[in-house]
């Protein structure tokens, strides 16, 4: 494990900031110590929170984190445009790394284990800041302390759904005359200790909806540890972990047995997210993405307003809207997409028109992905062989005949890029509401809690009802059935909010989807006629059983003996 230094920097920029107002003797800035953060003088708690709001930033914002790409576009959602085998996602995608050459973006032990340090720093030393500041009749350093336990819980998330089971620190804060040489801990301990955390905090934590969001609708509340706990449970009890074992005698890679309780008990921590009545769909699909402090953001990654997102993924050819397109959407992930009456686009009865492939589809295809007649800025967009925004040459565009739409503002009918939020939403409540159609489908088959909680997601999309009222579902579904479509709609719900990149790995269908060509559209403009061609784009490739989870950094394994690696690597 790396070790880092005893000072977490955010405490020591505020000590600096501070430094004019408070009486304190002036220290060189690698001089101060802890004692200066966590200060049994400072009534307000002022560098205490300083240093806790330094940790948040841990927490990642995925708009193109993964060496200028969405990590999806290491699935089968979608490719970088960029250019060559060395792209980060490129790599990720064809199999073409080792436990030392991962990309950087991706190899997050080291990282998340700086983070985990940064959070008991905080819960060791806060007791002794006599904070005065009042919340729910007690004083606000025990929320502070809280959130702090709740990022700490979320940063060992994030290990092991790469890992697996990792080295539980419990409050240690290891110096450098520690023997760090730890073992790993089973999967099963890590599960228990994130949710057992999430437990324990729920209720000393602020409440959503937060009374003041313009300063705190970062922080975690406590629908935010009750929805990680649900999350760490779904992906408990998805195949990968649960029956699935990669090594089936081995607890660091998964449990070593199957039980549907698992799912039962994601069906339940889920259900009481559901059940605080704190959050809710927005009415818009659109403005989940735009409208700060709305009714469906969990926990979120606040990044500010700019339009960073356009100028880096927006089509190419508007040359006072200059763009990358760095981000090439998948003719699978466009076929997932079904019809505005709900129906899948193989299903005979649905509708669709192969020569006129976008039309009459879910909103949400129009929202997520620009393809060829898309409306933007004040034109509608040509992605015909040669045209506008695919002129074919060396300038860097879509080599899939699409781009990505999301997360975009509301530019079709302007000329020029417009500032607007991009906080990244880390939880949001449709999430809480399909992983309790995937847990409860799992756990008691396709009852009419899965098929309320489907029809929800779907009514917010703006599919049609229907004359029975199903959005496009079947009536009397089986559980084998409702699987497929729950993993459907996640992918179409979830495009490019690094969702798609894990759920195939949990479900243990990434050597199926990985192991065949990713498509793309060439379409050919003659006359006013297009003709389209289905054509591949990327041989991905995807290794089992080894690539289901990350090997441990080849580092950590070489100087600590009892590092055990994962199978295959």
């Amino acid at each position: 494990m790396k070790r880092i230094k005893n000072i977490h920097i955010a405490a020591i920029v505020a000590l600096v900031i501070l430094a004019g107002c408070k009486k304190y003797e002036q220290f060189p800035v690698d001089k101060v110590g802890i004692q200066y953060v966590f200060d049994p003088k400072d009534s307000l708690g002022t560098n205490a929170q300083a240093f806790l709001y330094g940790i948040y930033p841990v927490l990642k914002s995925g708009h193109n984190r993964v060496g200028g790409d969405y990590l999806d576009a290491a699935s089968d959602d979608a490719m970088s445009s960029a250019s060559g085998p060395t792209n980060p996602v490129t790599i990720l995608a064809t199999a073409a790394y080792n436990s030392y050459t991962i990309p950087a973006d991706e190899n997050l032990w080291a990282y998340y284990y700086a983070g985990i340090r940064s959070a008991n720093q905080f819960v060791n030393n806060i007791d002794v800041v006599p904070v005065m500041a009042k919340y729910n009749g007690y004083s606000m350093k025990y929320v502070w302390k809280s959130e702090a336990r709740f990022l700490r819980a979320m940063f060992y998330f994030e290990l092991v759904k790469r890992y697996g089971g990792v080295p539980l620190l419990g409050n240690k804060v290891f110096t450098i005359s520690d023997n760090v040489a730890l073992p790993r801990n089973s999967f099963s301990d890590c599960i228990k200790y994130i949710v057992s955390e999430c437990d324990a905090i729920k209720d000393t934590l602020l409440t959503a909806p937060v009374a003041n969001p313009n300063a705190d609708a970062h922080r975690v509340t406590k629908g935010a540890a009750l929805a990680l706990k649900a999350r760490a449970l779904l992906y408990a009890a998805s195949p990968l972990f649960n029956g699935g074992n990669i090594d089936a005698a081995n607890p660091l890679t998964g449990y070593t047995d199957n039980s549907v309780t698992r799912w039962q008990a994601a069906s339940a921590a889920a259900k009481d997210v559901m059940n605080l009545g704190s959050y809710a769909l927005m009415a818009n699909f659109k403005d989940i993405f735009l409208v700060q402090n709305n009714s469906e953001m969990i926990l979120i990654r606040q990044t500010g307003a700019d339009n960073i997102i356009e100028s880096t993924n927006a089509p190419i050819g508007f040359p006072g809207a200059a763009a990358k397109g760095q981000t090439s959407p998948s003719q699978q992930l466009v076929d997932a997409y079904p019809m505005n009456n709900g129906m899948a686009i193989t299903d005979p009865a649905s509708g669709y028109d192969a020569n006129n492939p976008y039309t009459n589809r879910d909103p949400r295809l129009t929202y997520t992905i620009f393809f060829n007649g898309a409306r933007w800025l004040n034109s509608d967009l040509q992605l015909f062989e040669g045209g506008q925004s695919k002129p074919n040459g060396t300038l860097q565009q879509t080599k899939t005949g699409y781009y990505m739409r999301k997360f975009m503002g509301n530019e079709e009918n302007t000329n020029s890029f417009q500032s607007h939020n991009a906080d990244w939403l880390v939880i949001r409540y449709a999430d809480v509401i399909l992983g309790y159609a995937e847990a409860e489908n799992e756990a008691n088959g396709a009852t009419s809690d899965v098929y309320n909680a489907m029809i929800a997601i779907r009514k917010r999309a703006g599919i049609a009802a229907g004359g029975d009222g199903l959005y496009g579902l079947k009536a009397g579904m089986s559980q084998a059935d409702m699987r497929d479509v729950v993993h459907n709609e996640r992918r179409v719900e979830f495009a490019f909010e690094e969702s798609r990149y894990w759920d195939i790995r949990r479900w243990k269908t990434a050597n199926t989807v990985l192991n065949q060509p990713l498509n793309g559209m060439s379409i050919t403009k003659i006359g006013s006629g297009l003709t389209y061609n289905i054509v591949a784009a990327l041989t991905t490739k995807f290794n089992q059983p080894n690539m289901y989870l990350y090997p441990i950094p080849y580092d950590e394994v070489l100087k600590n003996p009892n590092m055990k690696q994962n199978p295959g690597w």
